[in-house]
């Protein structure tokens, strides 16, 4: 798979001596369906922060498709066109007067032709189901529909990745499915997500890949089956397993279940 953004060594702090990243190594590839847990201050937010050009490394070096990213607008640029940022909190990313508008604000701030605006800003409200909403005022949306939004608004710029921070935060059941349903068909056209999250049992569900932030340090970085199995490493970060991997392990099924489904399946095939 192609290399879309490589931390070679990459450090950084908010504060001299107080490193909120420390000496960070690692690829991320064309597809991947990665989360990143950890509790708070273990340095995800800052992860993604520098993965989106928002901040620059202090050390280290940064690389988007092969090439390394430096401070000059151009390169920051670039770097933001490919790698987006869905923040945990649609209203600080929903600004404009309508979906439509706000959809279209990215695009048009790259100077693009009217054309080329157009055909982005319809291609991302036909993916995320939002043409009902086009007209609407994105504040006045539920929460679900507020995230769809933001997905679409950074969609609009194209990106090779998305950056995902705590997407599933205040969503209910339903919007939580309609969400997974969304990044799944995201992956499926190539692009590769990296989710922040809290919730394990998600990430269990979900992930291919799971990176561990602890103290600022990437202390793991394996399937999510290797991780989860870890006990020493998830007491360390105080990480629980998920419920359905819990449960399948006590009940000795052959596979461990990721969905409720694989779950009945488990159990009918013991009967």
């Amino acid at each position: 798979m192609r290399e879309i953004i490589c931390f070679d060594h990459v450090s950084y702090a908010y504060e001299k001596g107080q490193d909120a990243l420390s000496d960070v190594s690692v690829s991320i590839h064309e597809g991947e369906k990665i989360a990143v847990l950890g509790n708070n201050g273990a340095g995800k937010s800052t992860f993604f922060l520098l993965a989106n050009g928002v901040l620059c490394p202090q050390k280290g070096r940064i690389l988007f498709s092969g090439s390394a990213v430096g401070k000059k607008e151009k390169e920051l640029n670039r770097l933001r066109r490919g790698v987006g940022l869905v923040f945990q909190d649609p209203d600080e990313q929903l600004l404009a007067g309508t979906v439509e508008e706000e959809i279209s604000f990215g695009p048009m701030n790259l100077l693009l032709e009217e054309a080329d605006v157009r055909r982005r800003v319809d291609q991302s409200i036909d993916m995320l189901r939002l043409e009902s909403l086009r007209d609407r005022a994105p504040q006045y949306l539920s929460g679900g529909e507020k995230k769809r939004v933001s997905i679409a608004d950074v969609l609009a710029m194209e990106p090779e990745m998305l950056l995902l921070d705590e997407p599933t935060s205040s969503l209910d059941p339903a919007n939580t499915k309609r969400l997974e349903q969304t990044l799944n068909m995201l992956n499926a056209k190539g692009l590769a997500l990296v989710v922040a999250t809290h919730h394990v049992d998600f990430a269990w569900r979900w992930a291919e890949r799971v990176l561990v932030f602890h103290a600022g340090r990437l202390v793991a970085d394996a399937s999510t089956k290797n991780v989860f199995a870890d006990q020493a490493l998830l007491q360390k970060c105080n990480l629980e397993q998920p419920i359905l991997y819990q449960v399948g392990k006590a009940l000795g099924l052959a596979s461990l279940p990721r969905t409720v489904e694989e779950f009945i399946a488990g159990v009918k095939g013991k009967q």
